[in-house]
């Protein structure tokens, strides 16, 4: 039998934001396959045609990246809400970005969507579901 070791919460979470975060940058990579995508890159007629928007959806895609660290470093209180809190808004987020992705180029999109909602929900489910202190009782 192989030995199958507990994962420290704080990894699993850690483990869960990376996936994420590398389901966010295949999605990004492969549109730039989309008809028009490069076309709208050169003349700045795409979604991210403003600095402001441009910093919005570098924030907005910071966080997942921030969340690997913050798992790893915050104590337990903290990091379960903040867990949980996060992992449900961009479960929406990324619900609501697939649901108005559903075009034939963007099959891929939706796929993507589905999977990082479904990551995020794990993640939610994994922080609620914290592993008590067995020593406090």
């Amino acid at each position: 039998m192989l030995e199958n070791p507990s994962v420290n919460i704080k990894i699993k979470l850690a483990a869960l934001w990376t996936s994420v975060i590398f389901c966010y940058l295949y999605g990004d990579y492969f549109e730039l396959y989309t008809p028009g995508k490069v076309e709208s890159l050169l003349t700045g007629e795409n979604i991210l045609n403003s600095p402001t928007v441009l910093l919005v959806a570098s924030i907005t895609l910071a966080i997942p990246s921030v969340m690997v660290a913050l798992s790893v470093l915050l104590q337990p209180k903290i990091n379960r809400i903040l867990n949980i809190t996060v992992g449900i808004i961009f479960t929406i987020m990324m619900v609501y970005i697939g649901i108005n992705s559903l075009t034939e180029w963007y099959r891929f999109y939706v796929f993507l969507a589905f999977l990082e909602s479904l990551i995020t929900s794990v993640i939610v489910w994994n922080a609620w579901k914290w592993p008590k202190d067995s020593s406090s009782e």
